[in-house]
C-alpha cells in the first residue's frame, strides 16, 4: 500500500495508487485488507476487536468492465430463499458498535481516474479531477485541495528554484530555533527585530526568483509577504 491512516471513527483506511495494469489486482486488495486486519489484532484479543478497514484504490488503468468511474464494494448477507438481508441484533450492535452488518467487514472503493469525464459535480469529483489533470480549478472547494494546490505549485517549480525554496524553508526552521533559544537566553528585543528584517529581506529575494513562475497570491503564501509587497516587486 502507499498510505495507511486511522480516521476519527478509529477505522483504518489504506490507499493504493496503481498505474500498471494488473489482472489479479482484486485479489491483491483482498490480501491487503486481510493483512491489515491481522496486523491490528493483538494476541489474545476477542474477534470483536477486529478493526474496520476501508480500501481506497486510485487506478490509472481499466479494471474490469463498467461505465462508472467510482465503484464501492461492501459485504452483505442475503437469504437464498426469502431474499432478505441479514441484520445485526441489538446485542451485536452493542458489541460491534455498528448498526449495519456491512460495517463490520472491509469496504472497497475503486476510483478509475482515466474514466472520469472532467465534469466535477461534487467534492469527490474535484479530487478526482486533480488526480487526473494535476490541476485544481479556482472554484474548487473540497477539503484539503487548497493544501494540495500549495504543494503542487512547489513540486512544479524548476529543479533549481525548488531547491532554493527548500533551502528557504530550512532557513525558516533554523531561524525559528534561534528565536526560541534567544528567548530563553534573554536576548534583547532589538536583536529579534533585526532578525525579522533579515528574514523579510530573504523572503523578498525568494519572491524575486518566483516572479516569472507563480502568481502574486501564491508567492505571498509561499514567502509570508503581503500581496502588495509582491506586486511592488513585480
Amino acid at each position: 500500500m502507499d498510505l495507511k491512516v486511522r480516521n476519527q471513527k478509529d477505522e483504518i483506511v489504506v490507499i493504493e495508487v496503481q498505474y500498471e495494469r494488473e489482472l489479479d489486482y482484486l485479489q491483491r486488495i483482498l490480501f491487503g485488507t486481510s493483512k491489515v486486519i491481522t496486523e491490528h489484532l493483538e494476541e489474545g484479543d476477542p474477534y470483536s476487536e477486529i478493526v474496520k478497514v476501508i480500501s481506497v484504490n486510485i487506478l490509472y488503468f481499466d479494471l474490469g468492465h463498467g461505465e462508472d468511474y467510482v465503484y464501492h464494494g461492501s459485504t452483505t448477507f442475503k437469504g437464498i430463499h426469502r431474499h432478505d438481508i441479514l441484520e445485526l441484533s441489538r446485542e451485536q450492535q452493542g458489541v460491534y458498535e455498528k448498526k449495519e452488518l456491512s460495517q463490520v467487514f472491509p469496504e472497497y472503493y475503486l476510483i478509475k481516474v482515466n474514466s472520469f469525464d472532467d465534469i466535477a459535480k461534487d467534492s469527490l469529483d474535484e479530487w478526482i479531477y486533480f488526480l487526473k489533470n494535476e490541476e485544481i480549478k479556482e472554484e474548487f472547494s473540497a477539503k484539503g485541495l487548497a493544501q494540495a494546490k500549495s504543494t503542487l505549485d512547489v513540486l512544479k517549480l524548476p529543479e533549481q528554484e525548488r531547491a532554493e525554496y527548500e533551502r528557504y524553508q530550512d532557513n525558516l526552521h533554523y531561524r525559528a530555533s534561534m528565536v526560541h533559544s534567544s528567548y530563553h537566553l534573554g536576548i534583547f528585543k532589538g536583536v529579534e527585530q533585526g532578525r525579522a528584517e533579515g528574514e523579510k529581506q530573504k523572503a523578498l529575494e525568494i519572491a524575486r526568483n518566483l516572479i516569472d513562475v507563480l502568481d502574486d497570491e501564491t508567492i505571498a503564501v509561499k514567502t509570508g509577504l503581503s500581496v502588495n509587497d509582491v506586486k511592488k516587486l513585480r
